[in-house]
């Protein structure tokens, strides 16, 4: 092993290590590990930032641009409704919903097209009783299976398809994925339809409340209330067991750990948790002060023009790892935080001093007319449905058009897939289906900056022969299997490795290597870089690995351990599905 070569694998090998620790945001990562890229010189100067004008970030950019205009549409809204009649029991739910979020996903970024389908999710999920957890998680699962029909659909084929143009001057096409991937989605919807009963103990944990967990709020016991004097067992009958006090606060700041028997003192704050619905029937009957309710500008509003609204922080969002002390809401943004829901722990600090986390469930009250822009502001999903714009109707077909016309310029060769979704990208805020700073939000910023980082040190990869070496090792293994052996071995190379890796930084990585083997094996390379799309954009067993599973885990009330309930079988279904189908389709030699 050449020098070059152990300064590339020590640095992935850092880098890795800081993705799977998780303190550092993976944008910092990846410029981390190009600095000492740049430092240990195999990255050379010039070529440091050639990520950043390469035509992967710009196709990436312009397909969230494009996916936030079509999430602004209220057509697939409107459908969903006329639908619902017929979605009377949980598996017509599954199989309509994922089965909307999989088509959708192979035309816009799939996390965009989950976004859109989550609020109508928990709504058919409170009109009809069904479990939430019932429905995201499949929902998750079909956004990335759909995501694989398309280049567009995902990342990982983006960066497949820029490694193919690299090796024989042609990318692969818009739909050369939609083979492979519409069996892959077959066959994954089709196991969703009645594997999502592997989730029924998760059901039976998240059923007894419209919320994905319980809340946590403070409340204040003024001198007025008819529990002065009472025990904290007499208050939590009130809630008839749907609220607890997990916390006392008295005494200039202690927190206590109270017992039934213990008395209740004005002046006393209360951090309750529970089903929010008991909880503000408590806060009524016992006539409590939640700690930040109409505090500030809010309390100047009329009644009914303050909003309550839960939302779910999603992955970018501004909020995450940050408390609410240090973000003063209030002041900067005009909402009251009133309580937070976060499945999987316990959650002990007070809720001024929570640091809130992706997936993270919110309580916020502010002006009614504002809160959906602040929720955007924010980086968080609303949980409750909200009325399509008055005069925006007219713009429903637009997006979905621009998208079509995209698309179709792509397939027949007319335009580059860069140049065609500039254009559609352009156009969505030229029309005003998006105001431009609309736009500039829709843009994950943190995403391009990973890709643009880790373009030139998969490069390296490949220059300092990292590549070829890894290569060599994997055909040691696959030399003992028949040809589609190595294409099992890359795809599972590429499964094992996307839960601790973004699944971009694992395609950067994965995809070179797949090229060399295919050179040292004699076979096609285009059968093991379709193995890499499928390897990387398939996490089904971690919320972690791909910011889908990220996004229902609050919602959803899932634990870390849920996700293999459903997704082990689908990924072996997957695995199986893909090596039977890519050698049928991309012959081996």
């Amino acid at each position: 092993m050449t020098l070059p070569q152990t300064l590339t694998f020590a640095i992935l090998a850092g880098m890795m290590a800081l993705f799977v620790w998780d303190r550092l945001r993976y944008d910092l990562v990846a410029l981390l590990g190009l600095l000492a890229a740049l430092a240990a010189g195999i990255v050379p100067a010039g070529q440091a930032f050639s990520g950043f004008g390469d035509p992967v970030v710009i196709i990436v950019a312009s397909v969230l641009v494009v996916s936030a205009g079509i999430a602004r549409s209220a057509l697939l809204r409107r459908l969903i409704r006329a639908l619902e009649p017929r979605m009377q029991g949980a598996a017509a739910q599954v199989v309509v919903l994922t089965g909307a979020v999989t088509l959708l996903s192979a035309l816009m970024k799939n996390i965009g097209a989950l976004a859109i389908f989550l609020p109508i999710a928990i709504q058919v999920s409170r009109r009809t009783g069904t479990p939430v957890s019932a429905l995201l998680m499949p929902m998750s699962f079909g956004s990335l299976v759909g995501g694989l029909v398309t280049m567009v659909g995902t990342s990982p084929n983006i960066l497949v398809a820029r490694v193919r143009e690299d090796m024989t001057g042609t990318p692969f096409g818009m739909f050369d994925f939609a083979p492979v991937g519409l069996a892959i989605a077959a066959a994954s919807l089709f196991f969703l339809a009645f594997g999502w009963r592997l989730l029924a103990g998760v059901g039976r944990r998240a059923a007894a409340s419209p919320a994905p967990a319980p809340y946590l709020a403070e409340a204040r016991l003024p001198a007025g209330s008819p529990f002065v004097g009472r025990s904290v067992a007499a208050l939590e009958a009130e809630g008839e067991g749907d609220v607890g006090v997990a916390a006392i606060i008295r005494e200039g700041g202690r927190r206590y750990i109270p017992a039934g028997h213990w008395p209740l003192f004005a002046g006393d704050v209360l951090v309750l948790r529970g089903d929010p619905e008991a909880m503000r029937a408590l806060v009524t009957e016992a006539r409590v002060t939640l700690s930040h309710a109409g505090k500030g500008a809010v309390g100047a509003l009329p009644a009914e023009a303050v909003g309550l609204i839960e939302a779910v922080i999603v992955p970018g969002s501004p909020l995450a790892g940050q408390t609410p002390r240090n973000l003063r809401l209030r002041d900067a943004h005009g909402v009251n935080l009133l309580a937070v829901s976060r499945r999987g722990e316990a959650v002990e600090a007070r809720l001024r001093d929570l640091r809130l986390r992706v997936g993270d469930v919110l309580l916020l009250e502010g002006a009614a007319e504002s809160l959906p822009e602040t929720l955007r502001d924010l980086g968080c999903l609303p949980l409750l449905e909200r009325r399509t714009e008055l005069g925006r109707r007219r713009l429903d077909y637009l997006p979905v058009g621009l998208l079509a016309i995209a698309m179709a310029a792509v397939a027949s060769g007319l335009v580059p897939v860069a140049v065609a979704f500039f254009a559609a990208a352009v156009l969505t805020v030229l029309l005003g289906v998006l105001t431009l700073r609309e736009a500039y939000e829709a843009v994950d910023l943190p995403i391009l900056v990973l890709l643009a980082c880790l373009i030139p040190i998969s490069d390296a990869v490949s220059a300092t022969g990292g590549a070829a070496l890894i290569a060599s090792g994997l055909a040691v293994v696959a030399g003992w299997l028949p040809a589609v052996g190595a294409l099992a071995v890359v795809l599972l190379a590429a499964m094992a490795l996307t839960p601790f890796l973004n699944n971009a930084a694992t395609a950067l990585i994965m995809a070179p290597v797949a090229a060399q083997l295919a050179s040292q094996l004699g076979i096609k390379p285009d059968p093991l870089l379709m193995a890499v799309a499928v390897g990387c954009a398939c996490d089904f067993l971690t919320p972690i690995g791909h910011q889908c599973n990220t996004l229902v885990m609050g919602p959803g009330g899932y634990r870390f351990g849920d996700y293999a309930r459903l997704g082990l079988p689908l990924s072996v279904i997957v695995a199986v599905t893909a090596v039977l189908v890519i050698p049928l389709v991309w012959p081996l030699r």
